[in-house]
């Protein structure tokens, strides 16, 4: 599996793409900025873009969607609990005194169970609210895509509308922990990190 991180936007949130070696054909999960770069990366790799993958819709993960929308074609999927946000993007950016243009709605939304093919890559989507009440976590064996859930040494922030401390906590120990102590987890913000790491050191798990 082809795997390129992208810090991208001002807030500098991860955009990840994954592609399958063999067929070319690739995921965008969180293109919340700077489309040029992530669509010439993508050119790089020769990669063909099949979905376009939110973890959640707050405007550092998402503000991209439209215009790689526009230039690959591909569908924007979301969970049905964080699509409102897609359409008040601009707004919700504004009060960190940043820009952001609003996405199309989402062709697909997300449920917790579904799976996302493409090449010989299969996504299991982890419904995992807390940080937003839509937030989702992406797992194939070996590598776990957790937007704003977890950090390396950290969790997402839960001050924001569609929050709640103990749903996140619930979330990551209920969901996240019972998957291979050795997956990779990486992270909507910041280093990579290890489910075994975080249960051992991170402070808000222990």
């Amino acid at each position: 599996m082809i795997v390129k991180s992208l810090e991208v936007g001002p807030i500098m949130a991860n955009c990840y793409i994954l592609g399958c070696e063999k067929t070319k054909e690739a995921a965008v999960i969180d293109p919340g900025d700077d489309s040029d770069r992530i669509l010439m990366t993508l050119a790089e790799n020769k990669l063909k873009v099949k979905y376009i993958i939110n973890t959640h819709g707050h405007f550092d993960h998402v503000g991209a969607n439209k215009k790689m929308k526009e230039a690959t074609g591909a569908p924007i999927m979301i969970h049905a609990e964080d699509e409102p946000m897609l359409s008040q993007l601009n707004r919700a950016a504004a009060s960190f005194g940043l820009s952001a243009e609003n996405s199309p709605g989402a062709d697909k939304n997300l449920n917790d169970g579904d799976s996302i093919s493409f090449g010989d890559i299969t996504l299991n989507v982890i419904h995992t609210p807390g940080h937003s009440r839509g937030g989702v976590c992406l797992y194939t064996k070996g590598y776990l895509f957790v937007g704003d859930t977890l950090f390396a040494g950290s969790i997402g922030r839960t001050d924001l509308p569609g929050g709640d401390y103990n749903t996140l906590i619930s979330s990551i120990k209920e969901k996240l922990f019972s998957l291979p102590d050795d997956t990779c987890v990486y992270t909507g913000h910041g280093p990579e990190t290890t489910l075994a790491r975080e249960k051992r050191s991170n402070p808000f798990l222990r």
